[in-house]
């Protein structure tokens, strides 16, 4: 029979991310593979939601949003990120922070443009840039730090590159660009012109005194910078599929008639019941910081015991590990191990790799569950051992 594959998804496939979430789900095991955030939505953010839908704020809102949505998301800009925009020129509301990025690549980039990425990235980006087709260009974060050589860097741009991506706090390895870091990005993309596209969906989850900085703040990046991010990290509702993009007016346009064909408009009772998340304390960031620094110390020492060694992350929910000190040969043995025998779903490393052998010894895991998953995942990790022993031959 014919093929009637476009040739623009050729080579793209399943996530590992969801691979593993679908053979946990099937082995009922607890899944640290995917970032699904299973805690509770905050109470005030349902009551808001319920009571829209009772409303009947059922139809279509405008493509960028609903009114009101955009001047709270302007003012956290301002108040939080140090970025102004005009809620009604320069702030998009999406569907996911996801549904950004897609009419953000959709909108700029094409075959022939370069763009640059970090490696490791998460697997989204890359399959979405590889829909819009232009050359990737990579740029790899080493060490227990995840910093990048800056000639590695300056030598990554070109008269053709278009756009690079920057995802701070980072997912997979949780690495939160420094403002050094992002001040030689914002030199280097005025120098070649280009885009900077940001991905902060973690932006408010930080550990160890580190700060979150959006490169748009910087000088001579507000008219050239799209940030990304939304309310499913921080708020625990990554089903509810709300997000936003704020980039200069001329930009936001572009990404909105993509948006339009793409999705219509985000979920309207649910634009309207996230704008109650405006409304909680300062004190919940604080406290929602705290929990994860919890849930990291917690996750970090489980796998200690074991020999899975954490790369500490900086930022986010994730955590990377090498896998070499509990005597496992590589990143799918390691998780297949994990699954099969420990009831843990966790990712290998080399997926998020340009070069999969970078991330050939590496796992990323996920602590953002509630108290008695992300324990039972621990009680499971804490089995690994045996299951190596009862392995063998």
């Amino acid at each position: 029979m014919t093929s009637f594959e476009a040739q623009r998804i050729a080579g793209l496939a399943q996530s590992d991310i969801r691979l593993m979430s679908r053979r946990c789900m099937e082995l009922g095991g607890v899944n640290l593979g995917q970032g699904i955030c299973d805690q509770p939505t905050p109470d005030p953010v349902k009551a808001a939601a319920i009571a829209a839908i009772t409303g009947d704020e059922s139809i279509y809102s405008k493509y960028e949003g609903i009114d009101e949505l955009r001047r709270r998301i302007a003012h956290k800009m301002s108040d939080y990120n140090g970025v102004s925009c005009d809620p009604d020129s320069e702030v998009l509301v999406t569907a996911g922070s996801t549904g950004g990025f897609v009419a953000a690549a959709l909108s700029f980039i094409e075959p022939g443009d370069e763009v640059i990425l970090f490696s490791p990235f998460y697997g989204y980006h890359m399959n979405v840039l590889r829909l819009a087709q232009p050359t990737l260009k990579s740029v790899t974060l080493r060490g227990a730090d995840f910093s990048f050589d800056p000639d590695e860097l300056r030598a990554a741009f070109s008269d053709k590159t278009k756009a690079i991506l920057v995802n701070t706090p980072s997912n997979p390895c949780g690495k939160v660009f420094t403002r050094d870091e992002l001040s030689l990005i914002a030199e280097l993309c005025q120098q070649h012109d280009c885009l900077a596209i940001t991905d902060e969906i973690y932006e408010y989850i930080l550990y160890d005194g580190h700060e979150h900085l959006s490169l748009a703040s910087l000088p001579g990046m507000r008219e050239r910078t799209i940030t990304l991010s939304g309310f499913s990290k921080t708020y625990n509702m990554t089903g509810w599929r709300l997000g936003y993009a704020v980039a200069p007016a001329a930009l936001t346009a572009r990404m909105g008639v993509v948006a339009d064909l793409v999705y219509i408009c985000a979920p309207t009772p649910l634009q309207h019941g996230v704008l109650a998340a405006f409304d909680l304390p300062a004190q919940y960031y604080v406290d929602m910081a705290r929990d994860y620094e919890r849930k990291r110390a917690q996750t970090m020492q489980a796998c200690r015991a074991v020999g899975l060694e954490p790369l500490v992350p900086q930022g986010s929910y994730y955590l990377m590990v090498d896998v070499r000190g509990a005597g496992l040969r590589d990143d799918r043995h390691a998780a297949d191990v994990l699954l099969q025998h420990c009831g843990v779903a966790a990712v290998p490393g080399s997926s998020f790799f340009t070069d999969p052998s970078d991330g050939r010894h590496q796992l990323r895991l996920c602590f953002a569950k509630q108290d008695h998953d992300l324990q039972r995942a621990c009680d499971g990790i804490a089995q690994l051992p045996q299951a190596l022993r009862d392995a063998r031959p």
